[in-house]
This record gives structure tokens, C-alpha cells and sequence, in this order.
């Protein structure tokens, strides 16, 4: 088994010799293309195959309107995301997936499968029920759960959690509905054309207000369920591969069950989508709210819990556990570093606030048992990258844990400072100082210049 090498490669990076020797198709520039690929042509034929549905004026309509819910619905989800934000690029390929990958998925599966039904049973209007209650919550529910699936075997550094998987999923699931919203309203505003309809009495008018007013949570609520087995199976060891398995499943299944049911809504009745909407819809949506809410609370607790074991070996100052578990104490860090320093000096705040909160959630793995082998070196990575961010971060986190809280009082810790493996946490005075050889002794672990 190879040794690990003596310092820290940076977040990201291969460790030395493994890439050159590795075969053509597994570089990164590779797989980035590939999917860049894949994701641009399946732009291309998507655009072209609601285009051909809509025409270019019902399509600019639907557009226009559609575009209406994304950014409430991605600033939601950002907002949910603020504990330990997790890249861009995740998010990106997510949208791109959801509008894009699972749309086409979509649309050309759930064709085929209603033309095959009506072709069998000779029963075109029983076809479409059928298609829109069982063959689409399976089919959509399936590609959209592609992209958490995607992400969490490939970046399964970022998926660490609960919040992790909600935010993948609904960003996935709010990147489909915009397509198909485009679809939809671009439908209803050629029949608008062809009726001579207009104003509120149009077809367009009512879509509008069930697709964006009523309900531009639909999609995103049906994913995260399958989001939030994916974190819980993220939250499992290694060793629970049946869990691991099993959970995203579940996941996946309560998904399709809840997307039947909201598409099945219109066969019961006229007051059949009133009546689910009621008693199954919201009651879900605040449910999962309350979850997120809660899973974020939790987090934070774990940040101020984990974190106070590197303050006493030095590497954090006694009032960071607290302000970096706050996040109305991060915000201020981040507009005091801004102000003082610009934004390079916010950026670095915020990227500091990162990095400590994933070795908080590090920390809290590992004594878990939860942790992987890499634990040593993720955890002496991240506290090199907090080192290199303390000029900045430093100030800007005491001053805004001196606005939020009393004065946190310097004294041992009254729990071993042992790192979940035995060892203690790195810059500890038993491995002496500075840290690995660091060209800035004066604020060193034992230094008193905090």
C-alpha cells in the first residue's frame, strides 16, 4: 500500500507521478469534454424538438415566462447551501443536466412509450393517462436522479450530507422544469393563437398560474426526496453497502410515488388537483422546509462542537468555533474583510469559513467512524489551506464574533484533543511548531499573537 506523501497536495490535485501514468481517457480535461459534449448536443436537440413543438414565438413566450421561478428557486437553494457551499461547477452541471440530459431523456422515452400504448391498447386518450400517471413520474424521476447519482460517485467530496443532496437534486429538478415549462407555456400560447383567446381567460394564462404560481416547487420537492436518500447514504461507512444502496432507492421510489400522484391529480375529478394539492403537496413542501431548516441548524451546531479541539492545539483563535458556527457572525466577517481589504479579502474569508467547516464535518466523521482512509491527509490539507487564510480571515472572524457573543474565555478543553484516530490534531504542541516547516513561526500554533 503506497505511503502518503509528506505534505499535503492542494484540494484537488493528484498526488504526484499517478497522472502521468494514467490512460488517455481518464485525464480530467477528458471527462470534461465528454460531458461538455454531451450536455451541449443534448441542448441542441432539445432546443430543437420544443422549438419544432412551440414554433419560435410560442418558444420565446415560454421563455420569457419560464425563466420567471429559476432564480428564486437557485437562490433558495444557495441559501441552503451557505453552511458549507459546495462549487459552482456541481451546480452548473446540475442545471445543465436537469434542462438539458433529463429533459431530451424525457421527452423522446415518454413518446415512445404513450405512441406504443395507444398503438396496443387502440385507447389514444387512455394512453396519455397512463403515460402521464406511470410511464413519466419513472421516467423523468429516473433521469434527473442521474445527475445525483453522477455527482455523488465523482465528486464525492462535495456530497457529504443531507443538504448536499437536496441541493443537487433541486438544482437538477429546477433545470428540468424550466424546460419543460418552456414546452408547456409555449403549447398553450400557440392554442391561445389558434382559438383567438387572450387576457386571463387564456389557455396560457391558466398554465402560467398552475406551472409558476401554484406550484414551481413541484419538481424540485419530487427529486430532493430522492436527494435526501443519497445524503443520508452519504452519511453511511463504507461498510454499510446495503444501506448505501437501498437508501437512494427508497429515495427514488417515494419520488416517483409523489410525482404519480401530483399528475394523477387531474383524474380525479374537478376538485382532484385542489384536493391533492391540499392535503399531499403543501404539507410535503413545509415538511421538507422544516427538514432542510433543521439539517442546516445541525451543522452549525457541529461546526461550534468539532472546531474547538484545533482552537486549543492553535490553529484556529478561541472565538473562531463560535463565529464560524454562526451564520450571521460569517456574514459580518465577510463585510468587515470586504471593507478593510476589498473583495481578494473577502473572498478569503469566505473560502477560510469553507475549509473550516469541512474539517468540522471531518472531525465529526472521523470520530463517527465514518471517515474514509484518506482521513489524515483531507485533514492536514484542510488545515493548510486555513493557515494560508489566516491573514485575512483572522481579524474579520474575532471582530464579528465580538459583535454576536460575549467574549469566549481561553481554557484547556475538557475533552482529550485527540484527532479520531488517535493522533492529535495537526500544529498540536506534541508535534512542536511551526507546522510543517511554515516560513511564518511568529504565528504559529504556541505564538500568543492572536
Amino acid at each position: 500500500m503506497a505511503t502518503s506523501p509528506p505534505y499535503p497536495t492542494r484540494p484537488g490535485e493528484a498526488s504526484g507521478g499517478t497522472l502521468g501514468h494514467a490512460h488517455w481517457w481518464q485525464r480530467p480535461w477528458v471527462r470534461y469534454g465528454a460531458l461538455i459534449t454531451l450536455l451541449t448536443l443534448s441542448g441542441l436537440v432539445i432546443l430543437a424538438l420544443v422549438r419544432e413543438q412551440t414554433g419560435t414565438q410560442g418558444f420565446l413566450v415560454g421563455l420569457g415566462l419560464a425563466v420567471l421561478p429559476v432564480p428564486l428557486l437557485m437562490a433558495a437553494f444557495r441559501w441552503l447551501d451557505r453552511v458549507e457551499p459546495g462549487p459552482w461547477r456541481n451546480l452548473l452541471f446540475s442545471f445543465a443536466w436537469g434542462a438539458c440530459a433529463a429533459a431530451l431523456i424525457a421527452i423522446v422515452a415518454n413518446s415512445f412509450a404513450t405512441q406504443w400504448i395507444a398503438t396496443a391498447t387502440a385507447d389514444p386518450t387512455g394512453a396519455d393517462t397512463l403515460g402521464a400517471t406511470v410511464i413519466a413520474p419513472v421516467v423523468e424521476e429516473s433521469a434527473k436522479a442521474a445527475a445525483v447519482l453522477l455527482v455523488f460517485l465523482f465528486r464525492r467530496r462535495d456530497f457529504t450530507g443531507i443538504l448536499d443532496g437536496v441541493v443537487i437534486a433541486g438544482v437538477t429538478a429546477t433545470g428540468f422544469a424550466f424546460t419543460e415549462n418552456i414546452l408547456y407555456l409555449g403549447t398553450a400560447f400557440g392554442t391561445d393563437q389558434v382559438t383567438g383567446d387572450s387576457g386571463i381567460a387564456s389557455v396560457t394564462a391558466a398554465t402560467f398560474f398552475v406551472r409558476i404560481v401554484m406550484s414551481p416547487f413541484a419538481h424540485p420537492l419530487f427529486t430532493v426526496l430522492t436527494g435526501i436518500g443519497f445524503g443520508i447514504a452519504a452519511l453511511s461507512t463504507d461498510r454499510q453497502r446495503v444501506r448505501r444502496v437501498l437508501l437512494p432507492l427508497c429515495g427514488l421510489l417515494l419520488a416517483m410515488g409523489m410525482h404519480a400522484l401530483w399528475n394523477g391529480s387531474t383524474t380525479l375529478g374537478q376538485y382532484g388537483f385542489i384536493a391533492v394539492y391540499a392535503a399531499f403537496m403543501v404539507p410535503a413542501f413545509g415538511l421538507l422546509t422544516w427538514l432542510v431548516v433543521w439539517t442546516r441548524q445541525r451543522e452549525l451546531r457541529t461546526v461550534r462542537a468539532e472546531l474547538p479541539a484545533y482552537a486549543v492545539a492553535g490553529w484556529l483563535t478561541p472565538a473562531e468555533p463560535f463565529a464560524l458556527g454562526s451564520m450571521r457572525a460569517r456574514r459580518l466577517a465577510r463585510q468587515y474583510a470586504r471593507r478593510y481589504g476589498g473583495k481578494p479579502a473577502a473572498r478569503a474569508v469566505a473560502q477560510y469559513e469553507a475549509y473550516a467547516t469541512s474539517l468540522a464535518f471531518l472531525r465529526h466523521r472521523g470520530r463517527l467512524g465514518r471517515a474514509g482512509a484518506d482521513f489524515v491527509t483531507r485533514e492536514r490539507e484542510l488545515l493548510l489551506e486555513l493557515w494560508h487564510r489566516r491573514g485575512a480571515a483572522r481579524p474579520a472572524l474575532d471582530h464579528a464574533a465580538r459583535l454576536t457573543a460575549p467574549p469566549v474565555p481561553v481554557a484547556p478543553a475538557p475533552w482529550p484533543v485527540h484527532g479520531a484516530y488517535g493522533h492529535p490534531p495537526y500544529g498540536h504542541p506534541a508535534h512542536g511548531s511551526p507546522p510543517y516547516g511554515h516560513p511564518y513561526p511568529a504565528y504559529g500554533p504556541d505564538a500568543r499573537h492572536f
